[in-house]
């Protein structure tokens, strides 16, 4: 099952940089693969295996509690996340692909 790609057109977005998540969401973009081996073989794209881990480009200022404060995210922009192998709202800019999460649905922040 995989998310469903909404096509983000040039009129409406010239960048992906113009993509403000709201609440609590995190724009992120996977890192992709090697597709090089170690003796230097270039893969086949059909062999690359899609990796759960990706950068975070934007959040959201936090979601609302039930007295209307905010809930402070818990990533911030340029951090490496783990993300679950299925969900998101994947977003299409150009070539580019990115997705969108809630806070909650990251799995981890990997540190360095």
């Amino acid at each position: 099952m995989s998310p469903k790609i909404y096509p983000v057109y040039p009129s409406a977005l010239r960048s992906i940089r113009n993509l403000a998540p709201l609440l609590d969401r995190v724009l992120v973009q996977r890192v992709k693969a090697e597709a090089k081996t170690a003796s230097g073989l270039y893969l086949p794209e059909s062999s690359v295996e899609k990796l759960n881990e990706a950068k975070v480009l934007a959040v959201g200022p936090g979601g609302l509690d039930r007295d209307g404060k905010r809930i402070p995210m818990g990533v911030a922009v340029g951090d490496r996340v783990l993300l679950p192998a299925f969900g998101g709202a994947a977003v299409k800019a150009g070539e580019e692909e990115y997705q969108l999460f809630r806070d909650s649905e990251i799995l981890a922040k990997i540190n360095e």
